[in-house]
């Protein structure tokens, strides 16, 4: 809920209300019972503590594949030989695995 600050027209008393954005603003000041108007204001100042965080943090899972593609595409064009280079950035390297079979003989 945000807070809404009001002035008194004949008392000129400046003071603060925190109200619902639903609720009907206030009509008389709580010193002379004079009319107030509510006054602009300038917003809640954010605080952000701790490490921080970054834009990139929440990007989609379309964006990086856009993303990808368009540094391949500018990767290839740099080429001074005219063919595409398949550099394999951001293609996880897949390793082979090999099986072990162990036989028991029971003699």
């Amino acid at each position: 809920m945000p807070t809404y600050e009001y002035e008194c027209q004949r008392c000129k008393h400046v003071f603060e209300r925190f109200q619902s954005m639903t609720d009907t603003p206030l009509q008389r000041c709580p010193k002379c019972r004079g009319k107030v108007r509510r006054m602009i204001g300038s917003g809640a100042g954010l605080l952000f503590k701790g490490s921080g965080f970054y834009i990139t943090d929440y990007r989609n899972e379309s964006y990086h594949k856009a993303r990808k593609a368009e540094q391949s595409d500018a990767g290839s064009d740099k080429g001074s030989s005219g063919k595409k280079k398949d550099s394999g950035a951001g293609k996880p390297e897949k390793k082979k695995t090999q099986k072990k079979t162990t036989s028991s003989k029971a003699e």
